[in-house]
């Protein structure tokens, strides 16, 4: 396989916590035809995005796996209960991932996906959800994971998924 990089998987350790700053910059979704610089900012700016990480750690329900490749983090999947994209209720951890570019479509996010639900899983979850704009490619892979879409997500270019844990 041609793609094939050697990763491992671990728990972020809260040295590392600040790198979910990066991570949520990295996850926000660029359709090909914008062409135009996001500014760094919009993770403070826009609430549902800075919801993902804000105050990480201190949350009963946050959970934050990371991948590790040529001696660095370099992609996160983690979890939490807020009002931010893919929130589904109070009881129903949401996701966000994220990989630098560089490490994409690599099985990485898939790996790290699936060390996730897991842990989920062993935790006594029933389900969990993820919001994902409707054109981003990593619709399939969240599919192929079994998440199904439920409806739109935050807004009409969002989708709500949602995979149970049984």
């Amino acid at each position: 396989m041609a793609n094939f990089m050697e990763y491992h998987i671990r728990e972020m350790r809260k040295e590392e916590y600040n790198l979910l700053e990066d991570f949520l910059y990295e996850a926000i979704y660029i359709p090909d035809w914008y062409h135009e610089e996001v500014p760094r900012d919009i993770i403070y700016t826009n609430p549902k995005l800075y919801a993902a990480i804000e105050g990480f750690g201190t949350h009963p329900h946050d959970h934050c796996l990371v991948a590790e490749a040529d001696e660095k983090v370099v992609g996160a999947v983690w979890v939490g209960i807020a009002d931010e994209y893919g929130h589904m209720d109070d009881e129903t951890p949401s996701f966000s991932i994220s990989l630098y570019k560089e490490y994409r479509n690599k099985g990485i996010g898939t790996a790290l996906m699936k060390e996730m639900l897991k842990l989920l899983k062993e935790k006594g979850y029933a389900k969990v959800s993820l919001g994902v704009n409707k054109e981003n490619y990593a619709l399939r892979m969240y599919q192929k994971l079994g998440f199904e879409i439920v409806g739109d997500g935050a807004d009409e270019t969002e989708w709500l998924m949602v995979k149970y844990l049984d």
